[in-house]
């Protein structure tokens, strides 16, 4: 590839280099079902897509082993191939099915239809039996508001009432969206913060009308996506099982491509996934909603980790020298993410390729090169690097700030680059 001004792109080496083209600033992140649900750190559809087709032209099967809410499956399922993600957050798996999925849209325009005019009665014939299903979890009444909790409870149990499986995941994703709007959370934190009492005394959220509108929102994007599939045979499949360990689900060496955008770092100090989620599992029943992130990669600290690769040893050096806790947590990560590559690499076939959305994240004011980390852990299993493509992110849901030292009120500004690692097997 020729680097020049005219293709906006700089060379920092032969195989590394920033080309805006990637930035995609004025492109629509929401169109199909994309537009279903948001959620930290999300890899925008034209990201997947482009590499999809840059580097997956005649593949016929995509891997995502940190699927989020499906932006890879999605733009697989469009292209007619076969895909399986996996992703450890319940709530993130709920919005990637539903994303995939072909709803009888007959089926779900009644269960619209019959919520609409249901809502609608409860304006003008407020009965104290109206069936509400609330759950009872730690501090539900610190992030509701009583008559906020009771019309949730109302949708919660009308929701319950859906006998078709499909229209009733469907009906969960926009009240999953709906509980977080309708919560005292900060909508600005990934992290559960609550709002101020000044801010919790003006706030008098239309529950009803937040469902309804994502119900018209979802719908729309659906219909859209079913459209564009209809005449496709493929098969997209959203599983649970963990990449830090052995894969068992997926044949070895039978995936043509993998497009995904794994954690940053582990999910306590860097992007809160199970905190974001958190009150929206609850209210959907899943058991140990508040344990999402301890699940994820590094939420586990482990003691004493030696790694081969000077690169790194080099950096948890440079953490521990500051703060040797916070070189545990960010060793511990690296531990997990090299165990998920060693196995997502014995998946992939000869002639495959892996594209890694990363972002290199700074700890204690020491850059972390997760992208060069990345290139080392897939060399080790046999992958040659073909480049790094580093973007701007003008329109990723990313905290703006975030508190590297641990030090109350003391911040810096987070990532404002991503670094889109492609490698292939020899």
């Amino acid at each position: 590839m020729k680097h020049t001004k005219q293709n906006m792109s700089t060379l920092i080496t032969h195989k590394k280099y920033i080309d805006e083209s990637w930035d995609f600033r004025k492109a629509d992140t929401k169109t199909l079902t994309h537009c279903f649900h948001i959620y930290p750190a999300m890899m925008i559809p034209q990201i997947s897509a482009r590499l999809i087709d840059t580097y997956g032209k005649t593949a016929k099967s995509l891997f995502d082993p940190y699927c989020g809410t499906g932006t890879s499956l999605v733009e697989a399922s469009i292209r007619n191939m076969n895909a399986i993600g996996t992703d450890l957050n319940p709530l993130a798996r709920l919005i990637s099915k539903c994303k995939t999925t072909v709803v009888d849209l007959a089926l779900l325009d009644e269960c619209i239809t019959e919520f609409n005019d249901y809502s609608f009665s409860l304006t003008f014939d407020k009965q104290q039996d109206t069936p509400k299903i609330i759950p009872t979890f730690k501090n539900i009444d610190y992030w509701f508001e009583a008559s906020v909790k009771e019309k949730l409870g109302i949708i919660n149990a009308f929701i319950q009432k859906i006998s078709d499986i499909d229209s009733q995941n469907f009906f969960k994703v926009a009240f999953s969206e709906t509980v977080r709007e309708s919560s005292w959370t900060r909508n600005s934190e990934f992290k559960l913060y609550r709002m101020s009492e000044q801010q919790r005394e003006k706030f008098n959220p239309n529950v009803f009308g937040k469902m309804q509108s994502k119900l018209i929102r979802n719908r729309k994007g659906l219909e859209n996506y079913i459209n564009l599939i209809e005449t496709h045979n493929n098969n997209i499949q959203v599983d649970s099982f963990n990449t830090v360990a052995p894969i068992t689900k997926i044949e070895k060496e039978s995936i043509d491509i993998v497009v995904t955008s794994p954690p940053y770092g582990d999910s306590r100090t860097t992007v809160a996934y199970g905190q974001f989620s958190r009150l929206a599992n609850q209210w959907l029943g899943v058991e140990e909603a508040s344990q999402v992130d301890k699940q994820l990669m590094g939420g586990q600290k482990q003691n004493d980790l030696i790694f081969q690769h000077p690169l790194l040893q080099e950096i948890i050096g440079k953490v521990a020298d500051k703060d040797e806790k916070r070189a545990k947590e960010v060793a511990s990560f690296y531990a997990d993410y090299q165990k998920s590559i060693n196995n997502v690499s014995q998946t992939i076939k000869y002639g495959g390729y892996t594209c890694y959305v990363v972002g290199n994240r700074t700890v204690k004011g020491i850059k972390l090169p997760t992208d060069e980390i990345t290139q080392l852990f897939f060399e080790a299993n046999g992958f040659k690097h073909q480049e790094t493509i580093i973007r701007n992110i003008p329109n990723k849901r990313m905290p703006k700030k975030n508190s590297p030292s641990n030090i109350t009120g003391k911040t810096s500004t987070t990532m404002n680059q991503e670094y889109i690692v492609v490698m292939r097997k020899e």
